[in-house]
Protein backbone atom coordinates (compact mmCIF):
# COMPACT_ATOMS: atom_id res chain seq x y z
CA UNK A 1 0.00 0.00 0.00
CA UNK A 2 2.72 2.62 0.94
CA UNK A 3 4.81 1.57 -2.43
CA UNK A 4 1.89 2.12 -4.37
CA UNK A 5 1.13 5.15 -2.83
CA UNK A 6 3.73 7.22 -2.88
CA UNK A 7 3.75 6.39 -6.84
CA UNK A 8 0.55 7.25 -7.67
CA UNK A 9 -1.30 9.17 -4.88
CA UNK A 10 -2.62 12.15 -6.72
CA UNK A 11 -1.21 14.21 -4.40
CA UNK A 12 1.87 13.01 -4.24
CA UNK A 13 2.30 13.11 -8.06
CA UNK A 14 0.77 16.86 -7.73
CA UNK A 15 3.42 18.24 -5.14
CA UNK A 16 6.33 16.47 -7.66
CA UNK A 17 4.54 18.30 -10.66
CA UNK A 18 5.46 21.70 -8.01
CA UNK A 19 9.05 20.57 -7.60
CA UNK A 20 9.30 20.57 -11.77
CA UNK A 21 7.64 24.18 -11.70
CA UNK A 22 10.27 25.53 -9.52
CA UNK A 23 13.01 23.81 -11.23
CA UNK A 24 11.86 25.12 -14.70
CA UNK A 25 11.78 28.31 -13.00
CA UNK A 26 15.64 27.74 -12.13
CA UNK A 27 16.06 26.71 -15.40
CA UNK A 28 14.78 30.48 -16.59
CA UNK A 29 16.70 32.23 -13.94
CA UNK A 30 19.76 30.86 -15.45
CA UNK A 31 19.05 32.53 -18.60
CA UNK A 32 20.47 36.02 -17.18
CA UNK A 33 23.75 34.40 -17.75
CA UNK A 34 23.18 32.54 -21.12
CA UNK A 35 26.00 33.73 -23.37
CA UNK A 36 24.98 36.91 -25.67
CA UNK A 37 25.84 36.68 -29.43
CA UNK A 38 25.05 40.25 -31.23
CA UNK A 39 25.40 41.72 -34.19
CA UNK A 40 24.79 45.03 -36.67
CA UNK A 41 25.21 46.12 -40.06
CA UNK A 42 24.17 49.18 -41.72
CA UNK A 43 25.17 50.63 -45.17
CA UNK A 44 24.58 53.90 -46.98
CA UNK A 45 22.33 53.41 -49.74
CA UNK A 46 22.48 57.54 -51.29
CA UNK A 47 24.37 60.84 -50.62
CA UNK A 48 27.55 61.72 -50.41
CA UNK A 49 29.01 59.12 -48.25
CA UNK A 50 29.64 55.84 -49.16
CA UNK A 51 30.65 53.52 -46.01
CA UNK A 52 29.14 50.16 -44.47
CA UNK A 53 29.73 49.12 -41.42
CA UNK A 54 28.97 45.27 -39.82
CA UNK A 55 30.12 44.58 -36.45
CA UNK A 56 29.59 41.16 -34.34
CA UNK A 57 29.81 41.09 -30.77
CA UNK A 58 29.48 37.82 -28.52
CA UNK A 59 29.37 38.67 -24.05
CA UNK A 60 29.33 36.44 -21.41
CA UNK A 61 28.09 37.78 -17.95
CA UNK A 62 30.29 36.82 -14.81
CA UNK A 63 28.91 33.71 -12.73
CA UNK A 64 31.23 35.67 -9.77
CA UNK A 65 31.33 39.10 -10.09
CA UNK A 66 28.29 41.80 -11.28
CA UNK A 67 30.31 42.23 -14.54
CA UNK A 68 31.28 40.65 -17.61
CA UNK A 69 33.49 39.55 -20.46
CA UNK A 70 33.42 40.05 -24.52
CA UNK A 71 34.62 39.73 -27.38
CA UNK A 72 34.10 41.30 -31.04
CA UNK A 73 34.18 41.47 -34.54
CA UNK A 74 33.73 44.51 -37.10
CA UNK A 75 34.94 45.81 -40.31
CA UNK A 76 34.06 48.67 -42.39
CA UNK A 77 33.87 49.87 -46.47
CA UNK A 78 34.27 53.51 -48.53
CA UNK A 79 33.96 56.90 -46.57
CA UNK A 80 32.12 57.82 -43.61
CA UNK A 81 31.75 61.51 -42.16
CA UNK A 82 34.03 62.98 -39.67
CA UNK A 83 31.65 62.39 -37.15
CA UNK A 84 31.33 58.64 -37.51
CA UNK A 85 35.20 58.44 -37.28
CA UNK A 86 35.08 55.33 -35.10
CA UNK A 87 33.12 52.98 -37.57
CA UNK A 88 37.34 53.45 -39.82
CA UNK A 89 38.75 50.04 -39.72
CA UNK A 90 41.66 48.43 -41.55
CA UNK A 91 40.70 46.58 -44.91
CA UNK A 92 40.61 43.25 -42.78
CA UNK A 93 38.45 44.40 -40.07
CA UNK A 94 39.26 44.89 -36.14
CA UNK A 95 38.98 41.96 -33.11
CA UNK A 96 38.39 43.51 -30.14
CA UNK A 97 38.07 41.83 -26.44
CA UNK A 98 37.51 43.02 -23.03
CA UNK A 99 35.91 43.00 -19.64
CA UNK A 100 33.70 45.26 -17.31
CA UNK A 101 34.32 43.73 -13.11
CA UNK A 102 32.32 45.52 -10.33
CA UNK A 103 34.52 46.43 -7.33
CA UNK A 104 32.21 47.67 -4.74
CA UNK A 105 28.64 47.18 -5.59
CA UNK A 106 27.46 43.87 -6.95
CA UNK A 107 30.87 42.23 -6.90
CA UNK A 108 29.66 40.15 -3.99
CA UNK A 109 26.12 39.89 -5.20
CA UNK A 110 23.60 41.17 -7.36
CA UNK A 111 20.33 40.84 -8.40
CA UNK A 112 20.82 37.95 -11.20
CA UNK A 113 22.84 35.83 -8.42
CA UNK A 114 19.97 36.69 -5.92
CA UNK A 115 17.60 35.95 -8.20
CA UNK A 116 19.50 32.37 -8.89
CA UNK A 117 19.37 31.88 -5.35
CA UNK A 118 15.49 32.80 -4.99
CA UNK A 119 14.85 30.17 -7.53
CA UNK A 120 17.10 27.60 -5.50
CA UNK A 121 15.21 28.03 -2.17
CA UNK A 122 12.07 27.90 -4.62
CA UNK A 123 12.93 24.13 -5.45
CA UNK A 124 13.93 23.32 -2.01
CA UNK A 125 10.78 25.06 -0.40
CA UNK A 126 8.64 22.69 -3.20
CA UNK A 127 10.82 19.85 -2.28
CA UNK A 128 10.10 20.13 1.62
CA UNK A 129 6.63 20.69 0.84
CA UNK A 130 6.24 17.57 -1.19
CA UNK A 131 7.84 15.78 1.41
CA UNK A 132 5.25 17.06 4.11
CA UNK A 133 2.45 16.36 1.76
CA UNK A 134 3.91 13.03 1.14
CA UNK A 135 4.55 11.73 4.89
CA UNK A 136 1.15 12.77 5.64
CA UNK A 137 -0.77 10.95 2.99
CA UNK A 138 1.36 7.62 3.63
CA UNK A 139 0.33 8.54 7.49
CA UNK A 140 -3.20 8.18 6.05
CA UNK A 141 -2.24 5.12 3.86
CA UNK A 142 -1.10 3.37 7.30
CA UNK A 143 -4.29 4.42 9.06
CA UNK A 144 -6.54 3.44 6.20
CA UNK A 145 -4.66 0.08 6.18
CA UNK A 146 -5.22 -0.76 9.81
CA UNK A 147 -8.71 0.62 9.91
CA UNK A 148 -9.41 -1.93 7.34
CA UNK A 149 -7.75 -5.13 8.75
CA UNK A 150 -9.29 -3.75 12.18
CA UNK A 151 -12.68 -3.78 10.73
CA UNK A 152 -12.37 -7.02 8.75
CA UNK A 153 -11.30 -8.23 12.43
CA UNK A 154 -14.62 -6.89 13.45
CA UNK A 155 -16.30 -8.75 11.14
CA UNK A 156 -14.41 -11.89 12.01
CA UNK A 157 -16.17 -11.96 15.50
CA UNK A 158 -19.26 -10.79 14.98
CA UNK A 159 -19.33 -13.69 12.33
CA UNK A 160 -18.23 -15.92 14.97
CA UNK A 161 -20.80 -15.25 17.19
CA UNK A 162 -23.66 -15.35 15.13
CA UNK A 163 -22.32 -19.00 13.93
CA UNK A 164 -22.79 -19.89 17.68
CA UNK A 165 -26.59 -19.26 17.38
CA UNK A 166 -26.75 -21.08 14.41
CA UNK A 167 -25.33 -24.07 15.25
CA UNK A 168 -26.99 -24.04 19.49
CA UNK A 169 -30.73 -23.73 16.72
CA UNK A 170 -29.61 -26.86 14.77
CA UNK A 171 -28.90 -28.77 18.38
CA UNK A 172 -32.39 -27.20 19.43
CA UNK A 173 -34.00 -28.17 16.55
CA UNK A 174 -33.16 -31.68 17.22
CA UNK A 175 -33.78 -31.39 21.06
CA UNK A 176 -37.24 -29.60 20.70
CA UNK A 177 -38.33 -32.77 17.87
CA UNK A 178 -37.58 -35.59 20.51
CA UNK A 179 -39.09 -32.80 23.11
CA UNK A 180 -36.52 -32.46 25.37
CA UNK A 181 -36.75 -28.54 24.84
CA UNK A 182 -39.78 -26.83 24.57
CA UNK A 183 -40.33 -24.73 21.30
CA UNK A 184 -40.21 -21.49 22.60
CA UNK A 185 -36.82 -21.49 23.23
CA UNK A 186 -36.36 -21.66 19.21
CA UNK A 187 -38.06 -18.32 19.11
CA UNK A 188 -35.71 -17.09 21.94
CA UNK A 189 -32.52 -17.94 19.96
CA UNK A 190 -34.00 -16.89 16.57
CA UNK A 191 -34.21 -13.55 18.64
CA UNK A 192 -30.35 -13.82 19.80
CA UNK A 193 -29.77 -15.10 15.96
CA UNK A 194 -31.55 -11.64 14.78
CA UNK A 195 -29.70 -9.45 17.05
CA UNK A 196 -26.13 -10.79 16.04
CA UNK A 197 -27.29 -10.84 12.14
CA UNK A 198 -27.49 -7.21 13.16
CA UNK A 199 -24.12 -6.99 14.41
CA UNK A 200 -22.55 -8.60 11.56
CA UNK A 201 -24.38 -6.02 8.84
CA UNK A 202 -22.92 -3.20 10.26
CA UNK A 203 -19.95 -4.88 11.01
CA UNK A 204 -19.87 -5.45 6.91
CA UNK A 205 -21.07 -2.23 6.29
CA UNK A 206 -17.69 -0.77 8.41
CA UNK A 207 -15.25 -2.95 6.59
CA UNK A 208 -17.12 -1.75 3.14
CA UNK A 209 -16.60 1.80 4.23
CA UNK A 210 -12.58 0.84 5.34
CA UNK A 211 -11.77 -0.82 2.28
CA UNK A 212 -13.57 2.03 0.40
CA UNK A 213 -10.99 4.64 2.02
CA UNK A 214 -8.10 1.99 1.39
CA UNK A 215 -8.63 2.36 -2.52
CA UNK A 216 -7.61 5.96 -2.45
CA UNK A 217 -4.23 4.67 -1.88
CA UNK A 218 -4.01 1.25 -2.53
CA UNK A 219 -4.09 1.44 -6.46
CA UNK A 220 -3.17 -0.98 -9.50
CA UNK A 221 0.34 -0.55 -12.07
CA UNK A 222 -1.92 1.97 -13.55
CA UNK A 223 -2.27 3.92 -10.71
CA UNK A 224 -6.48 3.33 -10.52
CA UNK A 225 -8.08 2.41 -7.05
CA UNK A 226 -7.99 -1.29 -6.31
CA UNK A 227 -10.72 -1.89 -3.84
CA UNK A 228 -9.54 -4.96 -1.09
CA UNK A 229 -12.09 -7.63 -0.97
CA UNK A 230 -12.40 -9.65 2.09
CA UNK A 231 -10.36 -12.27 0.74
CA UNK A 232 -7.45 -10.58 1.28
CA UNK A 233 -7.84 -9.59 4.77
CA UNK A 234 -4.60 -10.82 6.88
CA UNK A 235 -5.17 -13.45 9.32
CA UNK A 236 -3.66 -11.13 12.67
CA UNK A 237 -3.60 -7.59 12.93
CA UNK A 238 -0.75 -5.64 11.45
CA UNK A 239 2.66 -5.03 13.60
CA UNK A 240 3.02 -1.80 15.04
CA UNK A 241 5.49 0.08 13.09
CA UNK A 242 9.02 0.54 14.72
CA UNK A 243 10.04 3.34 16.90
CA UNK A 244 12.65 5.57 16.63
CA UNK A 245 15.23 5.14 19.10
CA UNK A 246 15.36 8.70 20.22
CA UNK A 247 12.20 10.28 18.72
CA UNK A 248 13.73 14.34 19.31
CA UNK A 249 16.73 13.34 17.08
CA UNK A 250 14.54 13.37 13.77
CA UNK A 251 13.71 17.05 14.55
CA UNK A 252 15.95 18.30 11.72
CA UNK A 253 14.51 16.05 9.46
CA UNK A 254 11.23 18.03 9.41
CA UNK A 255 9.96 18.89 6.19
CA UNK A 256 8.46 22.26 8.05
CA UNK A 257 11.25 23.14 9.97
CA UNK A 258 13.11 22.75 6.66
CA UNK A 259 10.99 25.19 5.11
CA UNK A 260 11.68 27.64 7.68
CA UNK A 261 15.53 27.50 7.13
CA UNK A 262 15.22 27.92 3.70
CA UNK A 263 13.24 30.85 3.95
CA UNK A 264 16.03 32.48 6.66
CA UNK A 265 18.42 31.44 4.19
CA UNK A 266 17.14 33.51 1.84
CA UNK A 267 15.92 36.40 4.07
CA UNK A 268 19.76 36.34 4.65
CA UNK A 269 20.79 36.58 1.12
CA UNK A 270 18.16 38.92 0.59
CA UNK A 271 19.52 41.11 3.71
CA UNK A 272 23.66 40.72 1.33
CA UNK A 273 21.72 42.41 -1.24
CA UNK A 274 20.21 45.28 0.41
CA UNK A 275 23.68 45.77 1.83
CA UNK A 276 24.65 45.32 -1.64
CA UNK A 277 22.72 48.22 -2.71
CA UNK A 278 23.92 50.77 -0.37
CA UNK A 279 27.61 50.61 -1.91
CA UNK A 280 28.48 52.96 -4.08
CA UNK A 281 28.94 51.59 -7.56
CA UNK A 282 32.98 51.24 -8.63
CA UNK A 283 33.36 49.47 -11.79
CA UNK A 284 36.48 49.07 -14.37
CA UNK A 285 36.58 48.20 -17.92
CA UNK A 286 39.54 47.22 -19.54
CA UNK A 287 39.15 46.55 -23.51
CA UNK A 288 42.12 45.73 -26.15
CA UNK A 289 41.28 45.74 -29.59
CA UNK A 290 43.80 45.65 -32.69
CA UNK A 291 42.82 46.15 -36.81
CA UNK A 292 44.20 43.56 -39.18
CA UNK A 293 44.74 44.50 -43.00
CA UNK A 294 45.94 47.02 -45.12
CA UNK A 295 44.97 50.71 -43.48
CA UNK A 296 41.98 51.67 -44.59
CA UNK A 297 40.23 55.07 -45.48
CA UNK A 298 40.26 55.67 -41.59
CA UNK A 299 44.18 56.54 -42.13
CA UNK A 300 47.15 54.90 -40.05
CA UNK A 301 45.83 55.84 -36.66
CA UNK A 302 44.04 52.63 -36.33
CA UNK A 303 47.42 50.45 -36.90
CA UNK A 304 48.51 48.50 -33.49
CA UNK A 305 46.95 47.47 -30.61
CA UNK A 306 44.69 49.83 -28.38
CA UNK A 307 43.94 49.21 -25.08
CA UNK A 308 41.86 51.32 -22.69
CA UNK A 309 41.54 51.44 -18.86
CA UNK A 310 38.51 53.22 -17.80
CA UNK A 311 36.58 53.88 -14.22
CA UNK A 312 32.86 54.01 -13.63
CA UNK A 313 31.68 56.26 -10.00
CA UNK A 314 28.62 56.18 -9.23
CA UNK A 315 26.36 56.77 -5.62
CA UNK A 316 23.40 58.04 -4.54
CA UNK A 317 23.88 60.47 -1.74
CA UNK A 318 20.46 59.55 -0.04
CA UNK A 319 19.86 55.99 -0.98
CA UNK A 320 16.71 55.71 1.57
CA UNK A 321 15.10 52.83 -1.02
CA UNK A 322 18.20 51.03 0.02
CA UNK A 323 18.18 51.86 3.79
CA UNK A 324 14.04 50.66 3.86
CA UNK A 325 14.68 47.72 2.38
CA UNK A 326 17.04 46.87 4.53
CA UNK A 327 15.18 47.51 7.51
CA UNK A 328 12.41 45.89 6.24
CA UNK A 329 14.90 42.38 5.76
CA UNK A 330 16.32 42.15 8.99
CA UNK A 331 12.69 42.32 11.09
CA UNK A 332 11.46 39.42 8.71
CA UNK A 333 14.95 37.54 9.26
CA UNK A 334 13.91 38.16 13.59
CA UNK A 335 10.41 37.02 12.39
CA UNK A 336 11.54 33.71 11.02
CA UNK A 337 13.32 32.86 13.96
CA UNK A 338 10.90 33.29 16.13
CA UNK A 339 8.70 31.32 14.33
CA UNK A 340 11.41 28.58 13.51
CA UNK A 341 11.92 28.49 17.61
CA UNK A 342 7.81 28.54 18.52
CA UNK A 343 7.37 25.62 15.69
CA UNK A 344 10.54 23.33 17.36
CA UNK A 345 9.09 23.84 20.62
CA UNK A 346 5.43 22.43 19.24
CA UNK A 347 6.97 19.70 17.40
CA UNK A 348 8.60 18.37 20.82
CA UNK A 349 5.46 18.88 22.52
CA UNK A 350 3.76 16.97 19.59
CA UNK A 351 6.34 13.97 20.29
CA UNK A 352 6.58 13.83 23.59
CA UNK A 353 2.86 14.04 23.90
CA UNK A 354 2.33 11.08 21.10
CA UNK A 355 4.95 8.89 23.44
CA UNK A 356 2.60 9.70 26.34
CA UNK A 357 -0.33 8.21 24.29
CA UNK A 358 1.56 4.97 22.79
CA UNK A 359 3.10 4.19 26.49
CA UNK A 360 -1.27 4.53 27.20
CA UNK A 361 -2.08 2.74 24.41
CA UNK A 362 0.32 0.56 24.54
CA UNK A 363 -0.81 -0.49 28.55
CA UNK A 364 -4.30 -0.50 27.12
CA UNK A 365 -4.37 -3.01 24.60
CA UNK A 366 -2.31 -5.41 27.16
CA UNK A 367 -5.25 -5.01 29.37
CA UNK A 368 -7.69 -5.62 26.38
CA UNK A 369 -6.27 -8.34 25.54
CA UNK A 370 -5.45 -9.91 29.04
CA UNK A 371 -9.58 -9.67 29.47
CA UNK A 372 -10.80 -10.50 25.94
CA UNK A 373 -8.28 -13.69 26.99
CA UNK A 374 -10.17 -13.89 30.14
CA UNK A 375 -13.74 -13.27 28.37
CA UNK A 376 -12.93 -16.09 26.22
CA UNK A 377 -12.19 -18.85 28.48
CA UNK A 378 -15.26 -17.95 30.65
CA UNK A 379 -17.61 -18.24 27.57
CA UNK A 380 -16.15 -21.79 26.68
CA UNK A 381 -16.60 -22.88 30.22
CA UNK A 382 -20.23 -21.25 30.33
CA UNK A 383 -20.92 -23.15 27.16
CA UNK A 384 -19.31 -26.28 28.54
CA UNK A 385 -21.68 -26.09 31.94
CA UNK A 386 -25.19 -25.31 29.71
CA UNK A 387 -24.23 -28.18 27.31
CA UNK A 388 -24.34 -30.25 30.82
CA UNK A 389 -27.32 -28.81 31.96
CA UNK A 390 -25.71 -26.51 35.04
CA UNK A 391 -26.54 -23.45 33.77
CA UNK A 392 -29.43 -21.49 31.52
CA UNK A 393 -29.53 -19.99 28.25
CA UNK A 394 -29.67 -16.40 29.04
CA UNK A 395 -26.37 -17.09 31.05
CA UNK A 396 -24.74 -18.77 27.72
CA UNK A 397 -25.38 -15.97 25.61
CA UNK A 398 -24.12 -12.73 27.45
CA UNK A 399 -20.90 -14.28 28.71
CA UNK A 400 -20.82 -14.98 24.89
CA UNK A 401 -21.52 -11.72 23.79
CA UNK A 402 -19.18 -10.08 26.77
CA UNK A 403 -15.96 -11.81 24.59
CA UNK A 404 -16.82 -10.65 21.66
CA UNK A 405 -17.58 -6.92 23.26
CA UNK A 406 -14.15 -7.43 25.24
CA UNK A 407 -12.48 -8.80 21.49
CA UNK A 408 -13.83 -5.41 20.01
CA UNK A 409 -11.95 -3.23 23.01
CA UNK A 410 -9.14 -5.70 22.20
CA UNK A 411 -9.06 -4.39 18.69
CA UNK A 412 -9.76 -1.03 19.21
CA UNK A 413 -7.05 -0.81 21.80
CA UNK A 414 -4.61 -2.53 19.33
CA UNK A 415 -6.08 0.65 16.59
CA UNK A 416 -5.44 3.03 18.67
CA UNK A 417 -2.13 1.89 19.36
CA UNK A 418 -1.52 1.04 15.70
CA UNK A 419 -2.35 4.67 14.92
CA UNK A 420 0.04 6.05 18.09
CA UNK A 421 2.63 4.77 16.47
CA UNK A 422 2.31 5.80 12.89
CA UNK A 423 1.72 9.48 14.36
CA UNK A 424 5.02 9.19 15.89
CA UNK A 425 6.83 8.36 12.79
CA UNK A 426 5.11 10.91 10.65
CA UNK A 427 6.04 13.31 13.13
CA UNK A 428 9.62 12.73 13.12
CA UNK A 429 9.89 12.48 9.08
CA UNK A 430 10.51 9.27 9.33
CA UNK A 431 10.83 8.71 5.92
CA UNK A 432 12.70 4.92 5.38
CA UNK A 433 9.42 3.55 7.31
CA UNK A 434 7.12 5.48 5.26
CA UNK A 435 8.34 4.21 2.02
CA UNK A 436 9.38 7.40 0.91
CA UNK A 437 13.20 6.57 0.28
Amino acid sequence: VLLRSREFQPQILEALARVRVAEGRRLSVEGAFDTLFSAKADTRLSGYYDGRYVESVVSQPLQSNGGSVYGGYRISGGDFPIYEDEKFTNQLGELKAGAVFALLRDRIIDERRFNRTLADGDIALADAERLMIAIGVQARAVEAYNAWVVAGQRVRVFRDLLALSLERQRAFERAVATGLRPRIILTENEQNILRRQSFVAQAEQALAVAANNLSLFWRDADGRPLLPDIAQLPPDLPTPLPLPIDPRSGLLQRPDLRMIEVRLDLARQRLALDRNQLLPRLDVAVEVSRDFGDIGLGGISREGTESKLGLTFRFPLQNRAARGRLAQTEAEIDAFRRRGQTLSEQIVAQIDAIGITIDAATRIARLASEEADRARTMAVAERRRFEMGATDFFVVNLREEAAADAEVRRLDAAFRQLTAHAELVAATADTQTLRLE
